[in-house]
This record gives structure tokens, sequence and C-alpha cells, in this order.
């Protein structure tokens, strides 16, 4: 049993949409980043390390003005997703600026994860119940990657209708289990605008759909597979300047290929982002109302 849990936090972004480094935007009460409320939630449910994947050229920011806080509460890890971070024999074609994507910065981490861990993005509100999910399952999870127990993998799945931004369009995972409640494909959607989602009419979505939001639990068994995928993508897409290596695919094409399996765990907490700037002032509403309903204290973290 695992007894010291890990999160690997996906930080790396652009933030382009939103127009700005969203990771370290006051959103709480007191100032918090979103990004403190889950680590906050990852801390209470028994996390003890967070390994964050940043660009490099913003790291001095990101650890004067989101890490340093979590000083003697969480042990903190950094690793660097970079263009030209790629496998031997790959090499970045001229003119592509845009990150290779969600699986090449888990990727990235392959060398600093040893143990069982969950992987989350940095712009996300999860919720605790998604937290407490991924730690019981983590505790139970194979302790390496040479267990005898055959890989199994966890995903929290939200709602689509729970998912969505009223400023524009959002891509998402849309996730088919079976009748056991395990992963059988994961299918990523674009450009998704809340006006097609809904019951009633001619709409492309229920609503009802699981979603993945890119909130998991996982071996370093998934490194191998991940591995040969982006070799795969690379070879495949990799002159293009704007493809993009994501990380659901990557484990839904493990799923299909008999790989892993990978349990699809629903959670009631509740989950609102920042893809636009636009989505700030609902995100300072919501978290003021957590707080006010005493579900988070005014300052997570008082030292800071």
């Amino acid at each position: 049993m695992n007894t010291s849990l890990t999160l690997l936090v996906l930080a790396a972004g652009m933030g382009s949409r939103y127009g700005g480094l969203k990771q370290v935007d006051p959103l709480g009460p007191s100032g918090e980043t979103i990004l403190d409320y889950a680590v906050f939630d990852a801390i209470r449910e028994g996390f003890g390390r967070v390994v964050f994947v940043i660009r490099e050229e913003f790291e001095e920011a990101f650890r004067t003005q989101v890490s340093a806080k979590y000083a003697g509460a969480v042990k903190v890890d950094y690793v660097f997703q970079a263009l030209d971070a790629l496998p031997p024999g790959f090499a970045v074609p001229a003119g592509r600026e845009k990150p290779w994507g969600t699986g090449h910065a888990v990727w990235c981490a392959r060398d600093a994860i040893t143990e069982p861990f969950a992987v989350i993005g940095a712009d996300d509100f999860f919720g605790r119940d998604a937290f407490r999910q991924l730690a019981a399952f983590l505790r139970e999870a194979p302790p390496s990657a040479d267990a005898e127990a055959a890989p199994a993998f966890a995903m929290i799945g939200y709602r689509l209708s729970n998912t969505l931004s009223e400023n524009g369009a959002v891509s998402r995972g849309v996730c088919s289990a079976n009748g056991d409640g395990y992963l059988e494909k994961v299918v990523e959607h674009t450009g998704i605008r809340r006006e097609e989602v809904g019951a009633e009419g001619d709409k492309k979505y229920s609503g009802d759909e699981t979603v993945s939001m890119n909130c998991w639990a996982f071996t370093p068994t998934l490194f191998t597979a991940l591995n040969e995928q982006f070799e795969a993508f690379l070879e495949a897409r990799g002159g293009e300047l704007k493809s993009e290596f994501y990380l659901p695919e990557a484990v839904s094409e493990q799923v299909a290929q008999g790989l892993v399996t990978v349990v699809v765990r629903p959670t009631t907490a509740s989950w609102f982002g920042v893809t636009y700037r636009e989505d700030k002032p609902r995100v300072q509403a919501a978290l003021a109302e957590l707080v006010a309903r005493g579900e988070y204290p005014a300052r997570l973290f008082p030292g800071a």
C-alpha cells in the first residue's frame, strides 16, 4: 500500500485563449490561484509530493508566485516541457511554436516519476471528491511497473454539461465505458459550444456524456507505451506545426490494444475552469461561494 502519493500537475500551457499565464492569476477571495485549491485538496487527501510540468521561461514567476506558498506543506519538484524535448532521432520542424500537448507533458516527467501518481491540469477546479477518489485508487495500486498485477489506471469522469464555458468553444475527451465501468475509448471532440448541448431540440450532445478533464491515476507502466506512442505520433504528424499528442487519446489507444484497463470513477465534485478571460468572474464567484459554505478556509496557505 502506498502511503506517500504524488500529484503531477500539467502547468506548461501558454493560455493563448485566456490572454495570459492563468496558472498565476489570483482568483480566490484571498488571492489564491485555481491551482492552489487543487494542491490544497491533494494535501488533505494524503498527497505528499507535487511535480509541476512547466516551461522553463516562466520558472521564476511560477516558483515565486505559486509554488513558494507550498513550502513546508508538501514536497515540490519541477519538470520542464520544451519543444525540443523529443526522443532521439526527432527534431522540431521549422516554424513550430505550439507545445506538443498533454501527452508530451506527461512524457517529459517519465524520469521524475517512479511510483503510482495522479495527473491534473493546472487551470481547472476539480473538487475534493476527485482527489479523494484518486487517493483511494493510488493507495491500492501496484508499487511499480514490475508488479505482477495487470496494469490498471483510473479516470475521474465529469458530465459534459458541467464542463462548458459560456464564452467560447472547448475541447473535451468524450468517454465510452462498458457495463462494469471500465473505459472503452476516449474520443477528442474539439469546438464544443454550449448551444450545441442539451436535451431538447436538434442538439449535437445531450450533456450527459462522460468526459475526461485530464484527471487521472496511473502507475509508471504508462510510460513504456507512452514513449512508443509519442514516437509513432512524431513519425506521422511531427512535421505539422500545430498537431498535438493528447493524453486521453494515448490512454484510449492503450486500452484498445489491451495493454491496460481504466476504471471510470464518476465524481459529484463541481468542475470549472478558466479557458477564456471572460470565465474569470464566474470562477471567482464560485470559489467565493465555496469559501462562504465552509468547504475551504478563507486563506488556503496562511504562511504564504
